[in-house]
């Protein structure tokens, strides 16, 4: 209803313009044999729109991906390498504002696949919970 009093005319949806409702066929007054000719050649069309879409999609997710994939460096974990291991808010060593972010140092006990690590305190005590690779950062003595 604003629309029309912004704008003088009634809103018609895009969707309404490009698959027209029975009542918009009526308004641009076509007769019955051009209403179904028209409507079985834009059904027939459906499927290539929607083949588009998806090709448009995975063609966009692939842009992203390897955009994304230029930036990442790679990085190589092998036992005996030192590292600190975040402590988060919800950890019982957060004890405010004015405590430490990071914890340790840690040694590399055993590299696991998928981005996890198994790590070591110096006095070769192993922590059995992996911990993942964004929760930690390289220590240098």
């Amino acid at each position: 209803m604003s629309y029309m009093l912004v704008y003088g005319t009634k809103a018609v949806i895009p969707a309404w313009v490009e698959i027209p409702s029975l009542r918009v066929i009526q308004e641009a007054m076509l007769d019955d044999t051009e209403w179904i000719w028209v409507r079985q050649e834009q059904l027939m069309l459906i499927d290539e729109k929607r083949i588009d879409a998806v090709c448009h999609g995975q063609l966009y997710q692939n842009r992203m991906a390897s955009a994304f994939n230029k930036r990442v460096k790679p990085r190589q974990f092998t036992p005996g390498l030192l590292f600190l291991k975040k402590i988060f808010p919800h950890q019982e060593e957060a004890k405010g504002k004015f405590a430490p972010n990071w914890k340790g140092p840690y040694m590399v006990h055993r590299v696991l696949s998928g981005g996890a690590l198994i790590l070591e305190e110096t006095d070769v005590r192993i922590n059995r919970k992996p911990i993942n690779l964004d929760a930690i950062k390289r220590y240098y003595v």
